[in-house]
């Protein structure tokens, strides 16, 4: 087998890519990142190199991948060492560029050590590591970062040396819920009660909810969505990475994947959240309004997700990074992982020893928030 560095997903079949990643990960699907690519959401514009790592079998057919970026700052990554590079650049070192392992602006859990199913995953995991490894040292980086992967990757990454890094998300999971009230009977009394009245303000302010899969969307549509995200990044001074023509791009390949959450006031198109869903699992990634309502935000990116996931039998909402306030609407505490190569040795030791505090607070995180679970207390937490 023999491993090749892509700098362009064009350059590798779409048919070929999906037969290692599946599409049932709409994040990995060869559609969402060449999409990013073409419509220079990704490159020389925001600072995320292609680097992805290509294995192939003795028929030279691809048999596993690793998406990679060399990166020139920390931008849209979730995991954050923006602390890391000022230590790092105040001892006289370049902490940029870089080496991540991620999918751009998109803090979801999930492999980043793809193998295809015929073959064996320790092998092919094993020459994706070594490689971004290799090709760490020879590229000069200051380090090689891992974000959001799975318990098995996490797993293999750490037997490579590499060091682990702790998080925190708030995820719902489905218990087998028939209905949205299904649901609600799980949450303690007064839970369900403040669930019930934040939906009810937004029915008496005359707001129509309407979910859409993103290819039946006009482009009227996806120009009132797009307003939207953007003006949410802009409010809050963040960066708007992801254009119009990104977005219609994927509804047109991958539409059935993508999810529109619309609040409508007459004909009047209000709010909404763009959302991505897999076979399994529905992920929350972008909200924004044009105007306030009272509790909009909660029915936008929350109650219709739920009720969405337990309409489409999906076990999993993952609705995005931070927001304690996620709890009382019944998203719970999970750990999230991430994995880590410092060229240096005297910072990788106190990096090190900083992950081990980190690990012990965020733990200690976890077991408070999970005090506040708004479950019923006979219902497992």
């Amino acid at each position: 087998m023999r491993v090749a560095v892509i700098n362009r997903l064009t350059e590798v079949a779409a048919d070929q890519w999906n037969r290692v990643t599946g599409t049932a990960h709409p994040f990995l699907r060869h559609e969402f990142l060449a999409a990013l690519e073409r419509h220079s959401c990704v490159g020389e514009d925001y600072g995320w190199y292609p680097q992805h790592l290509a294995v192939y079998d003795e028929a030279e057919t691809l048999a596993g991948l690793a998406p990679l970026y060399l990166k020139d700052n920390s931008y849209g990554e979730f995991v954050f060492d923006w602390s890391w590079a000022d230590a790092w650049q105040r001892s006289g070192k370049p902490y940029y560029p870089k080496l991540v392992s991620a999918i751009p602006y998109t803090p979801v859990t999930g492999p980043r050590l793809l193998v295809r199913d015929d073959m064996e995953y320790a092998t092919v995991a094993d020459l994706l590591i070594r490689a971004a490894l290799e090709l760490a040292d020879r590229a000069g980086v200051s380090s090689l970062h891992w974000l959001f992967t799975n318990d098995r990757d996490t797993d293999r990454l750490r037997e490579h040396g590499l060091l682990r890094r702790t998080g925190c998300h708030f995820h719902w999971h489905n218990r087998g819920y028939r209905t949205f009230d299904d649901f609600l009977g799980n949450l303690s009394s007064r839970k369900r009660k403040k669930v019930k009245r934040e939906r009810r303000f937004v029915e008496e302010a005359g707001i129509d909810m309407k979910i859409i899969h993103g290819d039946a969307a006009s482009e009227a549509q996806w120009q009132a969505m797009h307003h939207f995200y953007s003006s949410t990044f802009e409010r809050k001074s963040g960066m708007p990475t992801l254009s119009l023509e990104f977005f219609l791009d994927i509804s047109r390949s991958m539409g059935d994947q993508v999810v529109l959450v619309m609040a409508y006031l007459g004909d009047r198109l209000v709010a909404g959240a763009i959302n991505l869903r897999s076979d399994t699992a529905f992920y929350g990634r972008h909200w924004g309004c044009q105007e306030k309502y009272h509790s909009l935000h909660f029915e936008t990116c929350y109650y219709q997700g739920i009720e969405y996931s337990i309409r489409h039998g999906l076990g999993l909402f993952e609705p995005g990074v931070q927001g304690e306030h996620k709890i009382s609407r019944g998203f719970l505490p999970v750990l999230t992982w991430s994995a880590h190569w410092i060229a240096d040795a005297a910072f990788r030791e106190a990096i090190a020893r900083y992950l081990v505090n980190e690990h012990e607070l965020i733990m200690d995180y976890s077991r408070d928030m999970q005090q506040s679970s708004p479950y019923r207390r006979e219902t497992p937490g």
